[in-house]
């Protein structure tokens, strides 16, 4: 890079300013001495890298997406859920920083190990009571905290809000996200060490004429035994594994797929008094030679020609070709 060069006018001027004292030399040294330092504590280390915080902060993209959709369908109502930053703080700083009362849910993602915390500020949670017992979605008067009975309620769509999160995390790991309880007073909450770094993801909500926040508080000890999958580069490294791995699950799930198969015998036609005269014991007459192929249904439409027989010592039928049109049909 090419370096700006003075003027012998402007070294002049800078000549006779320093010998005028016009210029603080001290403080150009300390300004110098700031830029090259940078105050680092040791007390509250960052374990989350960059690379982490923008994968974390890419997978709740998605989870503001889906949480957004499934209040707005589950409510009857508009309702925004837009990832608002992500940050890494103790946890005493995330428990000081949030209002008293408001509502936190315990809950746990195994396999991994430990308790994550979902925080809804009153702005959210009111307005979620009000729509969920039939009113217009309106705060109350006065600040109070929830009843049993809101509890109750509060934790069943919570536990469905969650459930997006094995969603979201799918790609990184196969988690089952479950409820362990709910605490109103954030200073009772000890499920996670406060000198632990925890991973905050704030969310901003918006219901009706009320803004909210919604804040999911993911602990580093729980996300580290998957952290190299935060990294881009698990990511991209192999789009060729990930497409096969894909591939891989559609087939497993299809191979568990149940499906209903019916061998038709052969037809007959029956008046209504003979067919109400029927006994048990009768045999009824079909329409089918002896050497003629059967047809076997798949999910009740014609796929193939089969022949009858026993195996293992129960009926069966062995696939003899494809059905064709223009062969004997099936109504």
């Amino acid at each position: 890079m090419a370096q700006e060069v003075l003027s012998q006018s402007e070294i002049d001027m800078l000549l006779n300013a320093l010998t005028a004292g016009e210029i603080d030399t001290e403080e150009i040294k300390r300004e110098a001495q700031e830029v090259k330092t940078k105050i680092y504590d040791f007390r509250r280390p960052n374990k989350f890298s960059k690379d982490h915080m923008r994968t974390i902060h890419m997978i709740h993209e998605n989870f503001a997406r889906l949480v957004s959709n499934f209040l707005s369908a589950y409510l009857r109502t508009n309702i925004e859920v837009k990832i608002a930053s992500v940050d890494q703080i103790t946890f005493e700083d995330f428990i000081v920083s949030i209002p008293s009362p408001t509502v936190m849910t315990i809950f746990n993602m195994k396999p991994l190990l430990g308790s994550a915390v979902l925080e809804t500020n009153p702005a959210f949670t009111f307005p979620i009571i009000d729509l969920l017992f039939g009113g217009p979605g309106e705060m109350p008067k006065k600040s109070r905290e929830i009843t049993d009975i809101e509890a109750n309620v509060l934790k069943n769509i919570y536990g469905k809000m969650l459930e997006n999160l094995t969603y979201v995390w799918s790609e990184v790991n196969e988690i089952t996200t479950a409820i362990q309880g709910l605490e109103t007073n954030p200073q009772m909450n000890r499920v996670i060490s406060p000198n632990e770094i925890v991973a905050v993801i704030t969310f901003m909500t918006t219901i009706g004429d009320y803004e909210g926040m919604i804040n999911l508080c993911l602990p580093y000890l729980m996300l580290e035994p998957i952290t190299l999958k935060l990294s881009s580069r698990y990511w991209f490294s192999s789009p060729e594994k990930g497409m096969k791995d894909q591939k891989q699950t559609v087939m497993e799930s299809l191979e568990q797929t149940p499906i209903k198969l019916t061998a038709i015998g052969g037809e007959t036609e029956l008046t209504i008094k003979e067919f109400l005269a029927l006994q048990l014991g009768d045999v009824l007459t079909l329409d089918n030679k002896v050497a003629e192929d059967l047809i076997l249904l798949v999910e009740d439409k014609p796929k193939y020609t089969v022949q009858p027989g026993i195996y293992e010592r129960k009926m069966a039928v062995q696939i003899t070709g494809y059905w064709e049109r223009g062969e004997k049909t099936y109504e």
